[in-house]
């Protein structure tokens, strides 16, 4: 028997149920997938409370690892036996087993091990677009990345600093300072007990950041804007703190041209040659040891709300995974 992480009505962690559930066949374009690791996102709490709207009954989860198992009518990208991973809808990762389109799915390298890949897929894309794509991150760049002891903010100060930038990082305490540190961040920054305005301007000699990338939202957003330099982009991927309010847009005019984007990876892989050519480069970094991926919590699937409980009370850094 089959089973998976359900929800039927949102709300907090203790929706989260696990059930039996069928599997079935894959359709055309599609491909019956075994799971070994499974993803644990931010993504996950916005859907698991409503603050996503999404259909119920449903199945949560957006980024896994495992074996296809069986293929339907018309797949050519993969076959049977393959390794594979994804960081994409419909949701359904919270599962043993479950039927994904192969157009999603990415096969691995061998030395890409599972829990490997089910850690990085959707937090190592979102690091690829934002600093290759959304704002190109140049050598000679100073950035500040909020959040930077999570999992895309680990993943991010590795990269950008081999990219030859300097990053600020925003965390919650000093073990969080020390393994933001130890990623690649050169100057840290304790929101708890400073302000990071400030900070960055001193930090900077008044001369501020080229970008900024900030998934906390509402609690930091118009700082954020203002420790912009002139032309600079401020790239809102997340909200955990909550929504941002509406933006006047003239204060963009008013605080040196600045440029506002609310990117998504769904949009920058939405062409499955966007999508390859998007984890070929997140491949390369981690196998040449540039980025690593650090796995700091692992739960089994059927303790997702304990799980879910460790994250947003912010007990987790870098990546958590479950196992199957």
């Amino acid at each position: 028997m089959t089973h998976a992480i359900r929800i039927h009505q949102t709300g907090g962690p203790e929706v989260l149920k696990w059930e039996s559930v069928q599997v079935g066949e894959p359709g055309p374009g599609q491909v019956r997938l075994q799971h070994r690791a499974v993803g644990l996102n931010y993504i996950d709490v916005y859907h698991r409370s409503g603050l996503y709207p999404i259909q119920l009954p449903a199945t949560l989860g957006l980024e896994a690892a495992g074996v296809v198992e069986a293929v339907g009518p018309e797949v050519t990208e993969v076959k049977v036996g393959d390794r594979v991973a994804y960081a994409s809808g419909p949701m359904g990762a919270y599962s043993e087993a479950r039927l994904m389109q192969a157009d999603r799915l990415v096969v691995l390298p061998g030395v890409i091990s599972d829990g490997q890949a089910a850690a990085m897929m959707l937090q190592g894309l979102t690091a690829q677009y934002l600093l290759r794509r959304t704002y190109r991150v140049q050598r000679g760049d100073t950035i500040l990345v909020h959040a930077a002891a999570g999992g895309v903010g680990l993943i991010m100060c590795q990269w950008a600093k081999h990219l030859g930038a300097t990053v600020i990082g925003t965390v919650g305490n000093e073990q969080k300072a020390a393994l933001a540190r130890a990623h690649g961040c050169d100057h840290t920054i304790l929101y708890t007990q400073e302000d990071f305005l400030e900070r960055v301007l001193a930090i900077t000699n008044g001369q501020k950041v080229q970008a900024v990338y900030d998934s906390v939202g509402k609690d930091t957003f118009d700082r954020s804007l203002d420790c912009l330099a002139p032309l600079g982009m401020l790239a809102l991927f997340g909200q955990s703190s909550g929504l941002v309010p509406p933006l006047d847009l003239g204060l963009l005019s008013s605080k040196g041209s600045l440029f506002v984007t609310r990117p998504t990876l769904a949009t920058y892989t939405a062409r499955r040659a966007d999508l390859l050519a998007g984890a070929a480069e997140l491949f390369e970094v981690v196998e040449q040891g540039i980025v690593k991926i650090t796995i700091n919590q692992r739960y089994p699937l059927r303790e997702a709300e304990r799980a879910h409980r460790d994250l947003e009370a912010r007990k987790t850094t870098g990546s958590t995974i479950f196992t199957v």
